[in-house]
């Protein structure tokens, strides 16, 4: 039998959550995968204008500053089997037929709860698994939803319900996924036989910089999908690769992680593992009805769902790219994932956990090899999948589903899950921007960390980054490269040595740290955002499995140029100077415009005139205070605003006063100094 997938239209979409049925939605911004989550087992916002572009539907990365390369429609849920020997009956959050709301339901005053395991966090709970957990409950029972009185046409419910939680991390190692853990209890009265749970996704990878959703079916139909068989991974890339849409080097997967008891569904416990793999179906079909290909085809009742979940796809369709429907070309289609048959007896329960996991594509340097994905360019998207899994685990280190001899680390006689070797402390960072130049300094906090796990100190070094040019308005893949890398002398690692500590410790008015080492990064380009980062890293434990595991990475933001001219020294000037108003470099609307003043006293007042001597603008300028975060550059390229910039330069944007762009011109402008009464000239060229 088949399954349905994708989700109903954006129009149809929107009109559901219109009418409350999304009584709650949050998205991930733990990690670097924004992703929306619902109450009601759906993911993603379907681009509705009620929530995106604020809200990101499914968005990697989204830091150090969002992407806006986007990778899901809608996703959700399917629960599907037999009652009372009858059906089947399939239970879904989304489809890809108009009418289909959402069969999983709420009460009113439902929704998600928040919580994180981080200390600081207003939602730190002890409960807490992750550092950003989404918390939800509903039911299949109901044939009219509460929160909408709009009827379930067609509806059979299985009489499940579900609980949802959902895991985020800041971890290098974990920030890339996010995991989905769906415990589905019978609450009817009669067993639910052949009882499948599935992950049904609308992937489509697109960078919404250069392309939008409200383009239609130009947005939808680039995308190409595959299958790793061995990793239980669903994934989806942009195999157009149009010169045109700017980088959507990215992939998205959906992966199978387990099932809880993995004993429930299978009982040979030597066949554990191997049984999760050949219990695990994937399925693909194309938008709405789709094409001639039988295949193909969308489900549109609850029996071809049900196909879909008990049965795989030929692995001639993501195998072969000779088949003239090779599912590695562009298309738009859905794809689940499911796992099963097993039987769930009135009042017991199951628990099938999946994970949304991103990476980015490795390019050859092939434009063949690049487009049509071959293994090298998954390489990273496994990894990632990997790791998602070996979090999943735990304590459960070969992941057959028991505990052998040597596993049961905390001795409670159950597998403990979403267990992570013990990370570092992140350094604490500070940069200083320099007349083109930046330097920075970070404390030896890592050092005498001792793992607890190891009941050793594990510090190995300190790796420094920096951003990448054009990261903060391309939507740059990988924003930041290595350049240093510092570690002990111990035959681990590089063997480079630490840098020499500052003797005594650099203090700075205000900051409760210490700093014990000093990196300057010469030769940047005075005005142009910089973020430098340093993290800590371990030896890793070979013996455990466990590779070496950097810390957060502690980042910071700056702006070169000259700092607050002393009295009377320097000449004041503008760059860029003459200013093209089409610059690469700056944003496309007409706010998104800069230039900056040069060598500014610390406190002073810069005013603007045309020509004739009128009037265009004041500025006042105070270095101690001044971070430009006033102007919408700022707001939109460096949105978290915790930029520093040096006290003598001073960022304007083009508006006047009277809150009108500037036209094509020559300007005159003054800038006196609030201490010593001294005022200086200078002028500067604008060319639209």
């Amino acid at each position: 039998m088949q399954i349905i997938l994708r989700v109903a239209t954006i129009v149809a979409l929107v009109t559901v959550m219109a009418q409350g049925q999304v009584t709650d939605n949050k998205s991930t911004n733990i990690g670097n995968i924004g992703l929306t989550v619902t109450s009601f087992g759906r993911v993603g916002n379907t681009f509705s204008q009620s929530f995106w572009p604020t809200q990101p539907s499914c968005e990697y990365p989204i830091t150090p500053v969002r992407s806006r390369i986007e990778h899901l429609f809608s996703g959700g849920l399917w629960v599907g089997g037999y009652k009372n020997g009858q059906g089947p009956f399939v239970s879904t959050v989304t489809t890809d037929y108009y009418s289909n709301p959402s069969e999983f339901t709420q009460p009113l005053d439902s929704g998600l709860t928040e919580r994180s395991s981080l200390l600081d966090s207003r939602y730190y709970s002890p409960g807490a698994v992750s550092h950003q957990d989404f918390i939800a409950d509903y039911t299949d029972s109901n044939s009219v939803d509460p929160g909408t009185g709009q009827e379930l046409v067609g509806h059979v419910p299985l009489n499940v319900s579900v609980h949802q939680e959902t895991y985020a991390w800041e971890y290098p190692s974990a920030d890339f996924f996010v995991i989905f853990s769906f415990t589905v209890k019978n609450t009817g009265s009669f067993p639910i036989d052949s009882m499948f749970v599935g992950f049904v996704n609308d992937f489509v990878v697109r960078n919404t910089n250069f392309r939008l959703p409200t383009e239609g079916t130009s947005f939808y139909s680039g995308t190409g999908i595959g299958y790793v068989d061995s990793l239980r991974l669903a994934y989806a890339f942009d195999a157009q690769h149009s010169a045109n849409d700017g980088p959507t080097d990215n992939y998205v997967s959906i992966k199978l992680l387990g099932v809880d008891p993995l004993g429930f569904v299978v009982s040979s416990r030597p066949a554990l593992l191997d049984s999760l793999n050949s219990l695990t179906h994937f399925s693909a079909w194309q938008f709405h009805l789709g094409t001639g290909d039988a295949n193909l085809l969308s489900p549109a009742t609850d029996a071809l769902r049900f196909e879909k979940m008990e049965t795989s796809i030929p692995s001639d369709y993501y195998n072969n790219r000779n088949n003239p429907s090779y599912l590695g070309n562009a298309g738009n289609r859905y794809t689940l994932l499911s796992v099963g048959p097993f039987t769930l007896a009135p009042d017991s329960s199951v628990t099938v956990v999946f994970a949304m996991v991103c990476g980015p594509k490795f390019n050859t340097g092939n434009p063949t090899d690049y487009q049509n994905n071959v293994a090298a360019s998954r390489k990273t998207l496994c990894d990632n999948a990997t790791w998602a899994q070996r979090t999943y685990n735990g304590e459960d280190k070969n992941g057959n589903g028991v505990l052998d001899p040597g596993e049961d680390l905390d001795g409670n006689g159950k597998i403990t899950r979403y267990i992570f070797p013990n990370i570092l402390p992140p350094p604490h960072v500070r940069i200083e921007p320099g007349d083109a130049e930046a330097t920075i300094y970070w404390d030896d906090a890592p050092e005498n960390v001792v793992d607890p796990l190891l009941n050793r100190k594990n510090f190995e070094g300190y790796r420094v980054f920096m951003s990448r040019p054009g990261f903060d308005f391309q939507g740059v893949q990988e924003p930041y490269e290595e350049i240093a890398d510092f570690d002990l002398i111990d035959s681990v690692g590089l063997d480079a040595g630490l840098p020499a500590r500052i003797d005594p410790p650099k203090e700075f008015a205000g900051d409760a740290n210490r700093y014990v080492y000093s990196f300057k990064v010469p030769y940047l380009l005075n005005g142009w955002q910089y973020v430098f980062g340093v993290e800590a890293y371990d030896k890793g434990n070979p013996a455990l499995g466990m590779p070496s595991q950097p810390s957060v990475r502690s980042l910071g933001r700056i702006f070169p140029g000259p700092t607050a001219a002393a009295k009377d020294s320097g000449a004041v000037g503008v760059f860029p100077n003459p200013y093209y108003t089409r610059a690469y470099w700056d944003g496309t609307g007409a706010r998104e415009k800069k230039i900056y003043f040069y060598n500014l006293p610390s406190r002073c007042e810069i005013r603007i005139y045309t020509v004739a001597g009128d009037i265009v603008a004041t500025l006042e300028h105070d270095a101690s205070t001044y971070t430009g975060s006033d102007i919408q550059w700022f707001q939109h390229y460096a949105s978290d605003n915790t930029q520093k910039l040096p006290g003598g330069l001073h960022a304007w944007n083009l508006i006047t006063d009277a809150d009108q762009a500037i036209a094509t011109g020559l300007y005159l402008f003054t800038v006196k100094d609030l201490n010593t009464g001294v005022i200086k000239r200078g002028k500067f060229l604008v060319i639209k």
